[in-house]
């Protein structure tokens, strides 16, 4: 049978499985997010459990009703309900976005195969699909001497993985699966730093994080000045473009912000504090803390290829990737400086929110247009923000506000495909929407509006081409003092 080869365990629990009607049945945390891995198939079907089914991290349901709509009824013609497909819902989504499944969580038999093949099949997507995760291993416990990493069999003796170096270009990143566990230890005492049981893909360092860089004889608003005079000189070098404001706002699909949001969830008592050597002043780290989590490399490639399509529909040009960043977390006070970035590699851009929480007040991201307007545009978790980020300015100048305040984002970076390098310099590719450099009449705030809140996204241009984020201040960009005004203007020692 089905269950024969199966621990006692997972045997019972293949045995025992209700039937739910809808997803808001799925057990969830106090913040509403799932709080076990699930798998889910239609009632009526023959449940096939894994050897890789672990039931103290995986619960199982046949569905019927709403949740069987919502979670096979867009299956392709050859992937009925008849044929029995099912889906694995990871632990850390949020409840409301549990039916948003990215599609190779999915199983879907072409056609209806019976007893031993179909339970190889089966094995082989479970395996691969729900139980395969990566686990990412970081040493900020010895700068000197590396960290061991052993793989714990289930007799509890060690099989030795990696030596792991300090720090975060060190990072290790490995497969594995769910409810293995690996042993973390010291090189030279064999000291057992601790245990590592594996629920999720996983981010984990060892030890604290140091300081995001030095602060001893520096004067910080010398640095500011130098560095927004070079920004100016290097926006200004990038004459090609890909749109007519140079950004847009849009938002991610269910399924990728479901298993982002999940990724972050899961692993936000793991994050670091970011290492700013030698990266300059364009976050305000000697003021506030930035932390930093990685995002295992599988993932990064599993993203990677529906967030291209994305950028390549926005600019009009297929792009390729070049760098996927981790999920940056501000928080109270955090700056950042207006900058473009590498001109190489950064031709066009996603800014991805991931989560926010705890603010006074929007905390917009600033984007200067071809024009060298100024717009403001408020993110909630799953927007995107466009953006050719190597020629129009941009940055948060505003503070950060919310004494318990955190923002989370994750950046990644694209270029025209083919064109390696030196994108930039080809002015013989025609954007689709002409650059908008002047625009006609004025832009008009309504004087009743006086918080921040309330002014952002409600400032009405006679020119409708400038859009819906032109900033309550109406300001422009003129030379490398004006972005210098801005940083100062915007300074918490201004406020009343």
């Amino acid at each position: 049978s089905a269950t024969a080869s199966l621990s006692p365990a997972a045997a019972a629990a293949a045995n025992d499985v209700s039937t739910i009607s809808s997803l808001d049945e799925l057990q969830v945390d106090e913040n509403n997010r799932v709080s076990s891995h699930y798998i889910l198939y239609p009632e009526g079907c023959n449940y096939y459990p894994s050897q890789a089914f672990v039931p103290s991290l995986f619960k199982a349901h046949a569905v019927k009703g709403a949740a069987q709509d919502v979670l096979f009824s867009d299956l392709p013609p050859e992937s009925s309900i008849e044929n029995c497909p099912a889906v694995c819902v990871e632990r850390g989504v949020q409840q409301h976005l549990a039916g948003a499944v990215l599609p190779h969580r999915y199983y879907t038999p072409e056609q209806k195969a019976a007893g031993r093949l179909r339970n190889q099949d089966y094995e082989m997507w479970f395996g691969n699909a729900c139980s395969k995760v990566e686990v990412c291993l970081l040493n900020y416990y010895d700068r000197e001497n590396p960290l061991v990493v052993y793989w714990l069999k289930t007799d509890g003796s060690r099989v030795y993985q990696f030596d792991l170096s300090w720090g975060e270009q060190s990072t290790v990143c490995i497969n594995s699966y769910i409810g293995h566990t690996f042993e973390v230890t010291t090189k030279n005492s064999d000291e057992t730093l601790g245990k590592v049981p594996v629920e999720f893909n996983l981010i984990l360092p060892f030890g604290e994080s140091p300081p995001s860089d030095h602060t001893h004889s520096r004067n910080f608003t010398r640095e500011i000045q130098t560095s927004l005079r070079h920004e100016w000189i290097r926006q200004d070098r990038i004459k090609r473009t890909f749109s007519p404001l140079g950004f847009a706002k849009g938002r991610l699909p269910d399924d990728v912000f479901a298993s982002l949001s999940a990724l972050y969830y899961n692993n936000q008592n793991n994050i670091c504090l970011e290492e700013w050597g030698g990266k300059g002043v364009f976050v305000n780290w000697w003021e506030t803390e930035v932390a930093f989590l990685q995002i295992p490399w599988r993932i990064k490639e599993l993203h990677q290829e529906r967030l291209k399509d994305m950028v390549s529909a926005w600019s009009g040009v297929e792009v390729e990737e070049t760098v996927m960043y981790g999920f940056r977390q501000y928080q109270e006070g955090a700056r950042l400086l207006t900058h473009v970035d590498r001109h190489t590699t950064h031709a066009v851009s996603l800014i991805v929110n991931i989560a926010q929480g705890g603010l006074e007040e929007p905390w917009p991201v600033e984007v200067y247009d071809h024009g060298g307007r100024l717009h403001e545009v408020v993110m909630e978790p799953g927007d995107v923000v466009y953006y050719e980020s190597a020629k129009n300015l941009h940055g948060r100048n505003r503070p950060l506000k919310g004494k318990n305040g955190y923002y989370v984002n994750l950046f990644t970076h694209y270029r025209p495909v083919a064109e390696g390098d030196n994108w930039w310099s080809n002015m013989d590719a025609i954007p689709r929407s002409p650059p908008v450099v002047e625009a006609k009449g004025d832009c008009h705030l309504d004087l009743k509006l006086q918080k921040l809140e309330e002014q952002l996204g409600h400032v009405q241009c006679d020119d409708k081409r400038l859009g819906a984020n032109v900033s309550p201040e109406m300001a422009k960009a003129y030379n490398a003092n004006d972005l210098m005004a801005w940083w100062q203007y915007t300074s918490p020692d201004n406020e009343q």
